[in-house]
């Protein structure tokens, strides 16, 4: 199953200090092969995370672990997603 993080700043100060540990961590788990995509919004009110190879119990619980949301800087919202196969409709 494929989880989809959206990740709201919610303390820009907080936020700015904990990114680093916060890609660091991202970063780890896109190796250990739990992370398919990450990136912020253009916007800039946070980002996304896509996990993948995960459970639901354990795409919360890598979620709830990452320091950007265990520091309180953002808020999550995770959101099991469904990625759809376009194959038969490209020409």
């Amino acid at each position: 199953m494929v989880y989809a993080a959206f990740l709201t700043i919610r303390d820009p100060e907080l936020n700015q200090a904990v990114r680093p540990d916060h890609l660091s961590y991202i970063a780890k788990l896109q190796q250990d092969g739990k992370v398919l995509l990450a990136g912020p919004f253009q916007d800039g009110s946070g980002g996304m995370v896509i996990y993948h190879n995960v459970t639901e119990r354990e795409a919360l619980s890598l979620a709830e672990a990452d320091p950007i949301i265990a520091s309180g800087a953002r808020d999550l919202k995770l959101l099991a997603w469904n990625p759809l196969d376009l194959t038969p409709y490209r020409s």
